[in-house]
């Protein structure tokens, strides 16, 4: 039986990012995005998402949990995970309150205790014209898996790349997420989230950048695991699979 630990930092490896980096700049590759550079397609995007920040985010939600494994689920309409203790990576099926809801990282071990979503805007024009309706969907999902699992927490990480964003944008994102990162208990509104880490990357170093979130912010990626494992320890401490009775 897995003992509960801290959860470690969120580690992104700088080499990977700076691969998709050019990628995205159009310096490699010869699909859509080299005849359009400073974009990924819709399948790179995706890729990149799972393959990059996913990892890393279930990686240390495994530790956190015990080490446990971390797993593909069973197929993207499973309602129970391949094995009883377990991180699922990949599309997992929710049946929330409001629709069904596939996210990018669950743990279940019971019914939902974690549910993990990464949203990656990737050009200019994307970002102008989809992060409003990004910001509802977030608020959707994570009323959804509140109103039929109200201790379960629900994280987010928004990924853009710093070319991409313009100051304004910037301080709109940056205020609105910090605002939908408040859920710590289970009486606050269930459109809020538990913890959302907004990652601003430099395609063409592979570094996160340092000033974006403003040092204090909630949404810095050094917060997200003292944030996740306060409100797990609260909601789960001496509980199955954890007790050791």
């Amino acid at each position: 039986m897995a003992s509960l630990r801290a959860m470690p930092p969120i580690s992104i490896n700088r080499d990977e990012l700076t691969k998709w980096g050019t990628i995205w700049l159009g310096t490699t590759g010869s699909n859509e995005s080299s005849k359009q550079p400073n974009r990924f397609d819709k399948k790179q995007s995706m890729d990149f998402g799972k393959q990059i920040i996913d990892l890393a985010f279930a990686s240390a939600f495994a530790e956190m949990l015990g080490g446990i494994p971390v797993t593909e689920p069973q197929n993207s309409k499973s309602l129970l995970p391949p094995a009883p203790d377990c991180i699922e990576i990949g599309d997992t099926r929710v049946i929330g309150g409001i629709r069904p809801q596939n996210f990018d990282i669950a743990y279940r071990p019971d019914g939902l205790r974690i549910a993990y979503d990464s949203k990656t805007l990737n050009d200019f024009d994307s970002i102008k014209k989809n992060w409003q309706n990004m910001i509802n969907d977030l608020a959707t999902e994570a009323t959804t898996v509140h109103t039929r699992f109200p201790y379960a927490i629900v994280c987010f990480v928004v990924v853009i790349p710093r070319p991409a964003l313009d100051t304004s944008q910037e301080y709109d994102i940056t205020r609105t997420l910090e605002r939908l990162a408040a859920r710590k208990g289970v009486q606050n509104q269930n459109h809020l989230a538990e913890a959302i880490t907004f990652l601003v990357w430099e395609p063409a170093t592979g570094c996160i950048d340092q000033d974006i979130p403003a040092p204090e912010s909630v949404l810095r990626i050094e917060r997200f695991p003292n944030i996740v494992s306060e409100r797990y320890l609260e909601r789960y401490k001496g509980l199955p699979p954890h007790d050791k009775a």
